[in-house]
This record gives C-alpha cells, sequence and structure tokens, in this order.
C-alpha cells in the first residue's frame, strides 16, 4: 500500500490530502460537510474520478450523520438533496454520478429499516467503493503486465496514480506494477498544462515510490517518440462511451494523434466503474470549462494580458479508433468497442469476472 491516502476516513470526518499544494506540502484537510466536500471536488482538492467517487460517496455519508431526520423518507430526501449537490461539482467524471446512485440504490433497498441503520448502511457502501477501487485499480496493473516489455519506455499525461484515486491508480498504477514486479520501466510524465498534475503529482507520487521517470513539457511528447523512442502510451479516462471515445485529461487527444503517427502503442487504463454505456459515443460527453485563471496564471504570477480572453477545456475526447486497448479490472478490451465494451460489462452485471 502506498505511504499516503488521497482520501480517508476517520472518527466521522473524511480526510482529504491537498492537491493544489503539492509537492510544496502535504496538508490534510477535514470535512464533516458534504456541501465542503463538494467544493473540495469543486476546486480539486481531491481529483481524479475514482477518487471523485470515493469522495462523493462519503458526502453522503457525512450527509446522513448531519441529517435531523427521524423517519426514513425525510431522510432518503435529504440524502437526495445533497446528491444533487455533489453531482454538481464536476460534470465530466461518470464515476461521480456512478458512486452517488450506486449509494441512493442501496438506501433505497432498505426503506423498511430505521434511520440508524441507514446511515450505517451508507458508510458502509462508501468504504465498500473505497475498498473496490484499491482492488479494481491492482487488478488493472496485474492485467497490463503482459502489454508492458522489459524495459519500456511509458509516456504518461497528467496524474493516475495513488493521488487520482484510493490507493495504486489506474493508468501510473500500471507503471507502478510493472516496477513492482521487477520490470525496468522509465516514465515520460507530461506536465499536463494548465494545473500542472504531471509535473506536481505524478512526479511528487513516482519519488515516492523510487520509479525512474522524466517530466517533460506538453508539446514534446511527438517529438519525444521520434527521438527517445516511446514503448506505449498509457493514461487514464473520466468517462468512455460505448464506442470507445474516451475523455481525459485535456491534451490526451493531440497525444493519442502523435502515438498513432509514430505508431506507439495508446492504452487507456480505468475501471468500469469509467464506462458509460448510457452514451453511444464521445459527443455525448459533457465537457467541463474552468476558470480562465488556471491558464493566466502559473502559481501566483500572471502570465498573460487582462484583456485577452481565454478557452478553458479541462477534458478533450478521444475517438476509439487512436486507442489500442481498454485495460480494466475484469480484463482487457480490444476493438471493436462496440461488441467488445458490451461483454465485458455483462461480466461485471452478471458477476462472471474471470
Amino acid at each position: 500500500m502506498t505511504t499516503f491516502r488521497s482520501i480517508e476516513w476517520k472518527e466521522g470526518t473524511l480526510r482529504l490530502i491537498d492537491q493544489r499544494v503539492l509537492p510544496k506540502e502535504t496538508v490534510y484537510l477535514e470535512f464533516k460537510d458534504y456541501c465542503e466536500v463538494a467544493e473540495a471536488i469543486k476546486a480539486m482538492v481531491v481529483r481524479g474520478a475514482p477518487a471523485i467517487g470515493a469522495a462523493a460517496a462519503y458526502g453522503l455519508a457525512l450527509a446522513a450523520n448531519a441529517s435531523t431526520a427521524t423517519d426514513v423518507q425525510q431522510l432518503s430526501q435529504d440524502l437526495q438533496a445533497a446528491a444533487e449537490v455533489l453531482r454538481a461539482s464536476r460534470p465530466t467524471a461518470v464515476n461521480l454520478f456512478w458512486a452517488i446512485d450506486r449509494v441512493l440504490k442501496k438506501v433505497s433497498s432498505l426503506e423498511n429499516q430505521d434511520v440508524q441503520t441507514i446511515r450505517q448502511a451508507v458508510l458502509d457502501e462508501a468504504h465498500l467503493i473505497a475498498e473496490e477501487d484499491i482492488q479494481a485499480n491492482r487488478q488493472i496493473g496485474l492485467n497490463a503486465l503482459p502489454l508492458i516489455p522489459d524495459p519500456a519506455k511509458i509516456l504518461h499525461h497528467c496524474n493516475t496514480g495513488s493521488l487520482a484515486t484510493v490507493d495504486y491508480g489506474t493508468a501510473l498504477g500500471i507503471i507502478r506494477i510493472a516496477h513492482e514486479n521487477g520490470k525496468q520501466v522509465h516514465a515520460y510524465l507530461d506536465e499536463t498544462r494548465p494545473r500542472l498534475q504531471g509535473a506536481r503529482l505524478s512526479a511528487w507520487e513516482l519519488n515516492q515510490l523510487g520509479i525512474p521517470h522524466t517530466v517533460i513539457v506538453d508539446g514534446a511528447s511527438g517529438f519525444l517518440m521520434k527521438k527517445v523512442g516511446i514503448d506505449l502510451c498509457v493514461v487514464g479516462a473520466d468517462r468512455i462511451a460505448a464506442n470507445g471515445d474516451t475523455a481525459n485529461k485535456i491534451g490526451t487527444y493531440n497525444l493519442a494523434i502523435a502515438a498513432k503517427e509514430h505508431g506507439v502503442p495508446f492504452y487507456v487504463a480505468a475501471p468500469t466503474s469509467t464506462i458509460d454505456m448510457s452514451i453511444s459515443s464521445g459527443e455525448q460527453i459533457p465537457i467541463e470549462i474552468r476558470d480562465r485563471n488556471e491558464i493566466a496564471f502559473v502559481g501566483s504570477e500572471q502570465v498573460m494580458p487582462d484583456g485577452s480572453p481565454v478557452l478553458n477545456y479541462a477534458f478533450d475526447v478521444t475517438p476509439a479508433r487512436y486507442i489500442t486497448a481498454i485495460i480494466t479490472e475484469v480484463g482487457i478490451a480490444y476493438p471493436p468497442y462496440e461488441e467488445n465494451l458490451p461483454k465485458l460489462m455483462k461480466q461485471v452485471k452478471e458477476g462472471t469476472i474471470q
């Protein structure tokens, strides 16, 4: 297990590592109010699709604890109200909605129970979501092992490690598990503008784990493939459509195009909770547009004039045709994704995971 935890429940309080101040400081913030959790998600105190889902589930546990309801109907209404606030925090990561819906479904199944039983059930479900995330991420890394040559030069975008999940991580977890299994891996980390998750967070994690790595500017990826020779790219996902189109941190689409041009395999790593079978393509994925100051400033330093407008897309959508495979805890899906993703999700639904 990692020596730090991005998300932790302690004595009725949700503790989140404040990812905005890494790597300079390691600060844990404590939350006892679901509205504060929603704001923490929006402000990117916590980020990464799986971590956001777990945080939202714990946000509902806080709402259940704070509710003054004396009957099940009122408690359910309070939880529905909290769910709406949490849903509004960020629009793209489907894990957020998946986790909230899962907790509310659990509550609905216990409508004949007493209030205290439901409060405990909400917390138990949040714990289960967090624990399952750890196990799923570890299995993603194990499933990917045969795809990683030895030695391997791996290009990674954004941050998808323990900070973006409950532990291990998805794409960065693959690199970690390959390292733990004795493979000689070297990670090249896109800095990932504008919030520098690669330079600040992924590099910090790999430093903690002792994994060889080099940080590059986002625009260097294509030239790096040509000059250094990259064996594979691996990225995470915030939402995967039924046809395999994948929303991920802005810059992923550019990276996939460069990989295609240079014949480099391009893998997406994500738990099945990130796959949204309700949408047929990436055209239907909502894309978050964030504040101009994320681009206008680097840290506290303003780098562009006040009069210049900004279009700050937080995510882009990589078409399925650029994706070599999608690696999940259930297994690896290859094209055609319209056929193979439903098969994979059927295993999850039926509980027949191999």
